[in-house]
């Protein structure tokens, strides 16, 4: 019922959005014609740019699992990261490709339950810092410039809060698991189960920290290269007269665009990220509105098309283990209610000897 409910609420408030970001008809004739003059070779070149981002992606997630002991081959490591990114796109809910990534690496490594999801958390949580190292340095770089309208200064401060958070809650689950507490903490204590697998996650990768470190600059340059797809677009649009993004501004707004439509407020951030974009490109750039939303438009379909790749690659893995989204849900959640547990009873006995 709580799926159901967050996901028509999601859906709802992404037509809304989108409704409202396309409803002048002079917006939208201004798109058209700007479309049609398009350099395709820009086009192109971010859909080849988003390639090198998954490939990066990918470099990552074999280096993490490598950790652990799991070889699994960069083609199988790539396909699976590719069927993740379309259960991104294409599953709305919040299910996310990263239940899905568990649960078909359980099926490549049996036997290393813990290796499969412990990668993937760990993934995800460099892919945060990365972004929040990024966001750090440039937010500081350009302070002056982005906080130089009410509105944007607004976007800034709300970004700074949402990455504050993430610090926090990271600095949190350091502290907690590093002091070994996780145990003590009530079985209702919200993400319990999670804390479990970080002190898991950071005991064994904190051991193999020239690794961690070598995932975490993956994950800069990942962060930066997806930017540069947004670049590729507006350099697409490019002509005599236009007024389009430079590649340092452009490299300025991103971190705030990517922070704020990363929120589970819409589906895949569409309506905020649009709306970001006519903010900040057009205060601070002096792009009209209808360029900044064909901007983002088109970055994101660059993203979709590799999304729908991964469609096509996920029904063409193991055609004859395809499982309902409700089992890969309950698979995952039962590997890793184990994982925790595992840990919870090694930090008791732990406890025990001291």
């Amino acid at each position: 019922m709580k799926k159901a409910a967050l996901t028509t609420l999601q859906v709802a408030v992404t037509l809304g959005l989108l409704w409202y970001v396309f409803l002048a008809p002079a917006k939208r004739a201004e798109m058209l014609h700007t479309l049609r003059g398009a350099h395709v070779g820009w086009l192109l070149g971010g859909l080849v740019v988003y390639g090198f981002v998954e490939l990066l992606a990918g470099a990552r997630w074999v280096l993490l699992l490598r950790v652990q002991g799991v070889s699994l081959s960069v083609a199988r490591t790539f396909a699976l990261l590719l069927i993740g990114l379309f259960f991104n796109f294409f599953i709305p809910g919040g299910t996310g490709g990263d239940v899905v990534k568990i649960y078909y690496l359980l099926k490549e490594t049996h036997g290393q339950r813990a290796a499969a999801i412990l990668s993937v958390l760990v993934d995800r949580i460099l892919g945060l810092i990365g972004l929040i190292i990024l966001a750090g340095v440039i937010v500081a770089w350009k302070w002056e410039w982005l906080l130089s309208t009410p509105t944007t200064a607004q976007g800034v401060w709300t970004t700074l809060f949402i990455l504050g958070f993430a610090v926090s809650g990271i600095a949190f689950s350091f502290a907690v698991t590093g002091f070994g507490l996780v145990h003590l903490l009530p079985s209702s204590f919200p993400g319990r189960e999670r804390l479990a697998e970080l002190a898991m996650a950071y005991n064994l990768y904190g051991r193999a920290w020239r690794h961690a470190l070598g995932a975490l600059a993956l994950s800069i340059l990942a962060h930066a290269g997806y930017f540069f797809i947004f670049y590729c677009a507006a350099e697409a649009f490019r002509s005599d007269g236009v007024r389009t993004p430079t590649l340092g501004e452009l490299f300025s707004v991103m971190p705030v665009v990517n922070t704020i439509a990363a929120m589970p407020i819409s589906l895949g951030g569409l309506g905020i990220r649009e709306g970001l974009f006519e903010v900040f490109l057009g205060q601070l750039c002096g792009v009209s509105n209808a360029l900044a939303v064909l901007i983002s438009s088109t970055g994101y379909l660059l993203t979709l098309v590799w999304g729908i790749l991964g469609g096509a690659i996920y029904l063409l893995y193991r055609p004859s283990e395809h499982a309902r989204l409700r089992e890969i849900r309950a698979a995952v959640a039962t590997a890793e209610h184990a994982v925790a547990e595992e840990e919870l009873a090694i930090e008791a006995a732990e406890q025990k000897k001291r």
